[in-house]
Parts: structure tokens; sequence; C-alpha cells
């Protein structure tokens, strides 16, 4: 006789038919993702305490080299992933940037505050977000089926909101205490979770998943590759990609903007006191963000359409500088940010990812990597300068860079009901002949 379902199983099943034999491999998936954003957000918060440390000039150089080297490491990837089978690189990924990150630590230790061993810190982790999650998806689209992937995917991928609460209420509650340093130490170690994990799913792919003869969506041993500026091309002769491009540009304005009034803010407490503060915002903008994405995202996309939805969060921000412009403090600056992150995780972003299902699959592939290295990194870059011209060349004040923020959402909006009506259009009508020729040339 089986074995009679345990509760997980039995609450798994009720809510996404997670089947007997899938739950090791779902728990285990979960557990990949949820270790991974923890760690991520228990870095974040260190490398955003030491923002205030550098004047406007030095950040915008900052995020200039953050630019060049996720270029750069995009691009290598690329080529190592066109020459390596995935299932070695994935535990190479994790275990490199592990062994940085207590590099870093060892660094601290015994060098001190060292200016340039921080500013190496807060470029090199920007850098390692471009990979915890994009390697972790990467390695489940190899792991399950398609008819798989439309039923677990959904479950894992709470580990991704979870995890970034824990990892953001872990240095909130206890930040002050143990310091950013202790703080790394202990992401390193999380970090080295995913390789015995990854052992483990790759032996359940064949067994209990059934996927042993290429029947997940990405064979195990397959090379994978996309040059990231192979689409170059591709996006900047696509109308719709480049409203797309405009849309994220906008949206890096508004966070620009923000981080650097909070940082300026922050400049005036300890260091310690600042990761604890960084890891507060994080730990209200995930939970908002969860909230919000259980209760609220749905039914404002299905009944609302989705120019609504890409134009809500900047109405929005733009009331929030308006409330910053009338009330230039640090209450309403902290609060505007959170509300965009929030926001931005909760419904724009799911929104925004619906663009893409309107692209054929070889766009989509191919345009990706350039919005999110060139638009996303280079529109980073951008900002930053724009923002050190208006603060520091210009001398605007922060209710003087309210009232600029609070044009440029009013344009985010316009923006964002162009692209639902464009997306709207090609849902309803297909690409016309000259864009599927386009799209394939």
């Amino acid at each position: 006789m089986a074995d009679k379902p345990n509760a997980i199983q039995r609450v798994l099943d009720s809510v996404s038919k997670v089947r007997p034999n899938e739950f090791q491999a779902t728990l285990l998936s979960f557990t990949w993702v949820f270790t991974v954003m923890a760690a991520y957000y228990i870095i974040r918060a260190g490398r955003d305490a030491l923002s205030s440390d550098w004047t406007d000039a030095q950040l915008s150089w900052l995020w200039t080299s953050t630019f060049v080297f996720s270029a750069v490491a995009v691009s290598v990837y690329g080529l190592v992933v066109s020459n390596i089978r995935f299932r070695v690189i994935v535990p190479t990924i994790y275990g490199l940037f592990a062994a940085t990150f207590i590099g870093f630590y060892l660094s601290g230790t015994f060098l001190g505050d060292n200016d340039l061993v921080n500013r190496s810190f807060y470029v090199w982790v920007s850098v390692f977000a471009l990979f915890h999650l994009s390697v972790f998806w990467t390695f489940m689209s190899g792991l399950y089926n398609r008819e798989q992937s439309k039923r677990l995917f959904s479950v894992i991928a709470t580990g991704t909101i979870l995890g970034a609460i824990a990892g953001s209420g872990f240095v909130s509650a206890w930040g002050e205490q143990i310091g950013s340093l202790n703080g790394l130490l202990i992401a390193s170690v999380m970090l080295l979770a995913p390789i015995p994990i990854m052992s483990r799913l790759d032996q359940l792919r064949g067994t209990d998943l059934g996927n042993a003869d290429g029947q997940a969506q990405l064979p195990r041993d397959e090379k994978l590759g996309v040059n990231p500026f192979a689409g170059f091309t591709r996006f900047v002769s696509n109308p719709y990609l480049l409203w797309i491009g405009l849309f994220i540009l906008l949206y890096v304005t508004m966070n620009t903007f923000l981080y650097y009034e909070i940082r300026k803010v922050f400049s005036g407490m300890e260091r310690a006191a600042r990761y604890a503060a960084w890891a507060n915002i994080d730990l209200a903008v995930n939970t908002l963000a969860a909230l919000t994405a259980l209760f609220a995202t749905g039914r404002i996309t299905t009944r609302l359409g989705v120019s609504f939805t890409l134009a809500l969060v900047p109405l929005i921000m733009l009331g929030g500088w308006v409330v910053v412009a009338m009330s230039p403090v640090l209450a309403s600056v902290v609060g505007t940010q959170i509300i965009r992150r929030a926001g931005n995780y909760g419904i724009t972003r799911p929104g925004r990812e619906m663009l893409f299902t309107a692209l054929d699959t070889e766009t989509r592939v191919k345009s990706k990597p350039v919005i999110d290295t060139v638009v996303y990194r280079g529109g980073d870059v951008a900002t930053g300068w724009f923002y050190t011209l208006l603060a520091s060349k210009l001398g605007l004040a922060l209710s003087g860079i309210a009232v600029v923020g609070a044009v440029i959402a009013g344009i985010w909006a316009l923006v964002g009901v162009k692209l639902g009506r464009l997306f709207d259009r090609r849902q309803e009508g297909g690409q016309s002949s000259a864009e599927q020729h386009e799209s394939t040339a």
C-alpha cells in the first residue's frame, strides 16, 4: 500500500497540484531560491549602507563602473555557457561568488575600513545581482518539463519573496548587533547551499520527475548562450521594444533620484545603523509587494487592463513627489521609495513582463539581455549623472529634485498608457507582415 501523503503534501496538492513524486524536487527548488534570495538581501543591505560614504559624483562613477563590469560579465557568461555544459556552470557561479564574498570579509577583517575594497564590493554586488536568480531559473527550465512548470513554478517562485523578507528581516532584527561584515560571512556560506541541492535535483530529474530523456525544457547537457548584444540591432529597429526601453529608463530615473536622496539623509548615521535602516526599507518593500501581488495585481490587470497597470505606479509616484516637494523630510522620501519599489515588484514588473509575451521567442530571448544590460544598467549611469548635474552643478535641493521627479513620473505614466495600447493591438490583431519580417531579420 502506498504511503499516505503528509500534511505538507496535502496542502501543496490542494493549492498547486504538486504530485507526490514531485514533492521532494519542489521543496528543494523552493529551498534553493529562498536561501539565495535571503543571502542576497543580507548582502544588499551592506552594499547600500556604504553608499552614504561617497559624494554624488563618486557614486555616479561607481554606477558607471557597474555598467562596464556588468556588460563584461554578461558577455563572458554568454561565451562560457556557449562552450561549457550548464550543469557545470551552476555550482561554479555560486561557488565563485561565495568565494569572492568571503574574500571581501577577510579583506574587511584584516585591512579595516578600506575605501578601495568598499568600492569594489559595491560594484561586485551589483554584478552578482545579474546572476543569482538568472542561473536558478535557467536550471529550473532544465529540471521540469512544460506541464510540470505550469503547476510548480508558482509554488517555487514564492521562495523569492519569502527569502527576500527573511534576509531583510534578519538584518533588520540583528544587523546593528552583528554588523555588515559578519552578515557578509553568513550570506557567503548560504550561497554554497545550492551546490548540494543542485546535485540532488539532478538525480531527481531522471527518477522522480521522469525527465531523463530530454523531456525538460532545457536538456541536461545542452550548451546555452546568447551573445548579450546580438539583439541590439533588433532592439533599436523595433518601435515596440524602444517604447519598452523608454518605460524602463523612466523607471530607473525614479529609483536613482530616491536612492541618492535617501543615502544623503543616512550619511549622518553610523554604518551599522545604516545597515539595519536599509534592511528595514527592504523588509517593508518586500512585505508590501507580497501583499500587493497576492491580493491586487491579478485583479488590476484582468479588470482594468495593461495600460492602467503600467500607469498606476507612475501616477502614484507623481503624487509621492508632490508630497516630497511640499514636505521634503526623511519620512516622505523613504515612504515614497517603499511605495515605488513595492509597486514595481507587485504591479509594474508583472505588467512589464506581460509586454514580452507579444513578441516572438527569438526576439524576446535576444532583446531581453540588451534591455537588462544596456537600458537598465546604462540607465543607472545616465540618470546618476543627471541627478549629479541637478544637485551638484545646478544646486537643486530636495524640493527642486521632487518637482523634476514629478514631471518625469507624469511622462512615465503616459508612456505606460501608450505601451498598454500597443500591447492590446498586438494581442488583438497580431503583428503586421512588416513587423514579422522585422522580427526575423
